[in-house]
């Protein structure tokens, strides 16, 4: 027989059963153990198994003869140099390099037709996946519409002799050197739990179709951000594939139009094994330093968080240095509200030329959940309208909040809404920041870190909106004239200036932290008499 025809009538491997990954640095390619079962049906090869359709006496005797020599022979020991495996729709790409030691393999006749022969084996396989991981992807996308994988296998050399390979004796004598070996194999993709069906140009699922993260925790530590993940992953292998892989590093990047992308988290998996239907990978890491390029793609990453989106990133190992994966840091599941509870105690409305408010500034600092960090609020700039009565439930400010490096001057006033909101008469703006208190106090049930804020206005001046004149008369004479003073509705944005323990960040102009700006506020206040 050919070759060829050998390998695709004669030998038989059912598995993997198990793959073991044996190291985690892979430089030159990972090591891997591989258990399955196999057989050779020498038989097969010289032609002596028995035919069920009946043949000669001595035909049969030869035959007989023929089988009582392989049971002698018992096993061959198989030498090959690296094998290249090639996609069958471009031959010109080299999928995976494949070293492999050498192997003794059992030598049957008269096979039944299920795999009860077959001899267990556990070997070691060196594997050196192709670097141009954009044409193995396309090679996957292709393999999985076509619903098939369709390889060759290109070995230089391939020594078979008989016997085992630590003994000597007349078994040797039988041996065969093969050279230029070229093999196709098709294997066909079976159904797999949570994906489409293979085949029928069904196209393969995105990456981040098939990842879902379950859960997320920022925390602090003595001098950096810790990070803490589960997330799950449709395991892609069939139920017979089992698979013990050790810890994985990954580089979690922002994306960037202008530059290559900002990496922002180190993160590892713990080791896992493959389960079904979903894999679940448990990630732990830190946030990495941050340079000056990185702040505004992670303006824009808090930015969307805050709004309720989903962000891009992209997620790259150091094993496969050429291949990034683009997928979604899903949206929060409830939109965050950073600023909750505002008020202001003690309101003063003091008359003159300008009318000028003073108080004290109260409000809850939530972060949404997953974010436990210590952080402190150092200084607030509420930018409020004030209205005759609570805030109209129709109300809103859309400005979206973001994250900013901090300036030396106060940002500039934001304009007025267009149009002013129906029972808007005041806005209330204090020209330079107002230092502020923060206390860490005991979160709510499903949020993240929660603290509780303070600052104190004192005169700042208390403008009437355009128009607004008559409005604000009614307010005070409600404040003057009521018996329980009038309740004003305060409605607006702030810009809070926070440093976050641990967050490492390279340039000395961010020693004051950073500036979340635009926090929406809605809230009221009760004016009296007195005040």
């Amino acid at each position: 027989m050919s070759p060829d025809n050998i390998l695709q009538a004669a030998v038989v491997f059912d598995g993997p059963r198990r793959i073991t990954v044996l190291n985690s640095t892979w430089p030159d390619g990972m090591w891997v153990d591989v258990e399955g079962r196999v057989g050779v049906d020498a038989g097969v090869i010289i032609g002596v198994n028995e035919d069920p359709t009946g043949e000669s006496f001595f035909k049969s005797l030869w035959k007989s003869f023929g089988r009582w020599g392989i049971s002698k022979l018992r096993q061959v020991s198989v030498k090959t140099s690296t094998i290249d495996i090639r996609s069958q729709q471009d031959l010109s790409l080299v999928l995976a390099s494949l070293d492999i030691p050498p192997l003794e393999l059992p030598l049957s006749t008269n096979p039944p037709a299920n795999l009860d022969w077959l001899t267990s084996i556990s070997t070691p396989l060196l594997i050196r996946p192709t670097h141009n991981t954009t044409a193995l992807m396309r090679f996957v996308r292709e393999s999985w519409s076509l619903g098939a994988i369709s390889v060759r296998a290109d070995a230089a050399k391939l020594d078979v002799q008989g016997g085992s390979l630590r003994s000597s004796s007349w078994r040797n004598v039988v041996h065969r050197v093969i050279s230029n070996l070229k093999t196709s194999i098709r294997v066909r993709i079976p159904s797999l739990p949570g994906l489409p069906h293979p085949g029928r140009n069904t196209p393969f699922p995105s990456i981040s179709e098939l990842i879902t993260l379950c859960t997320f925790n920022l925390s602090t530590s003595a001098d950096n951000l810790l990070i803490e993940a589960a997330a799950t992953v449709i395991d892609p292998a069939p139920l017979n594939f089992d698979l013990n892989a050790p810890s994985l590093p990954f580089i979690v990047s922002l994306p960037s139009e202008s530059f290559t992308p900002a990496h922002v988290a180190s993160v590892k998996t713990k080791p896992f094994s493959l389960t079904h239907p979903n894999i679940t990978l448990d990630i732990f890491g830190h946030v990495l330093p941050l340079s000056e390029d990185t702040l505004p793609l992670l303006s824009t990453f808090i930015t969307r968080y805050l709004s309720g989106l989903s962000n891009p990133i992209t997620i790259h190992t150091p094993i496969f240095a050429d291949l990034s994966v683009n997928v979604d840091f899903p949206a929060p599941t409830i939109k965050p509200h950073i600023l909750r509870d505002v008020t202001i105690r003690d309101m003063k409305i003091k008359p003159g030329n300008t009318f000028t408010a003073s108080g004290t500034v109260l409000a809850r600092v939530v972060l949404p959940k997953g974010m436990n960090v210590e952080l402190d609020v150092k200084r607030v700039l509420p930018d409020v309208l004030v209205f005759d009565g609570e805030v109209p439930e129709s109300v809103h400010l859309l400005e979206p909040a973001s994250l900013r490096p901090p300036a030396p001057a106060p940002p500039p006033r934001r304009p007025l809404p267009d149009p002013i909101p129906e029972k808007a008469f005041g806005h209330i703006r204090p020209d330079d920041w107002l230092i502020s208190r923060c206390v860490r106090i005991e979160p709510e049930a499903g949020e993240g870190a929660e603290f509780s804020v303070t600052a104190r206005i004192v005169d700042v001046p208390l403008e009437v909106l355009p128009g607004r004149r008559s409005e604000f008369s009614d307010f005070v004479s409600k404040v003057i004239f009521g018996r329980q003073g009038a309740v004003a509705g305060i409605l607006g944005t702030a810009d809070v200036g926070v440093t976050v323990k641990g967050l490492p960040l390279d340039s000395p102009d961010h020693r004051d932290g950073m500036v979340l700006s635009g926090l929406p506020f809605k809230g009221s206040v009760r004016v009296g008499k007195k005040n």
